[in-house]
């Protein structure tokens, strides 16, 4: 008796662990389920399947229009690579790039951002020293910035 209700109770489970397993994949897990499914019918292999996977998984068909900022990210994005630029040279061009104004004139904040990150990379800092320094580097400004305008008045 006690091994007819365990069988009973196994296969009740291995009947409902596909339904159970089936409601819990997430969105990620169906898109991926239904581009394999699509590879598979259209028998692709190697290369074709793996552009295949990566367009479907990205929702190549669902193509969004990319916003202005999107584009200019991208747009500077490309001229970065083409020219070959890595590390501070590339972060100065992008940061140039997308600058609304073209990036030929600098905000006061940016303007001593640049300064002080220029001094903490000269003095090679980095983590908690270098983010001390530019607190302590950026308050100064603020700080000579108030008393010179409270001893203009």
């Amino acid at each position: 008796m006690i091994i007819r209700i365990c069988t009973a109770i196994v296969a009740s489970a291995a009947l409902l662990s596909p339904a159970i397993a089936a409601e819990e994949l997430t969105a990620q897990q169906q898109r991926m389920k239904t581009c394999n499914l699509e590879a598979k019918d259209k028998d692709l292999k190697g290369d074709q399947r793996q552009s295949f996977m990566s367009q479907c998984l990205k929702g190549g068909g669902d193509e969004k229009e990319l916003t202005a900022q999107q584009q200019k990210m991208k747009d500077c994005n490309r001229t970065a690579s083409e020219r070959e630029m890595k590390g501070d040279e590339r972060r100065e061009f992008m940061s140039q790039c997308l600058r609304k104004d073209g990036g030929d004139q600098l905000t006061a904040q940016q303007e001593r951002m640049k300064t002080c990150n220029r001094q903490a990379s000269d003095k090679d800092l980095k983590g908690d020293k270098r983010r001390e320094f530019m607190s302590d580097c950026l308050s100064a400004d603020k700080s000579e910035r108030r008393s010179s305008a409270a001893g203009g008045r």
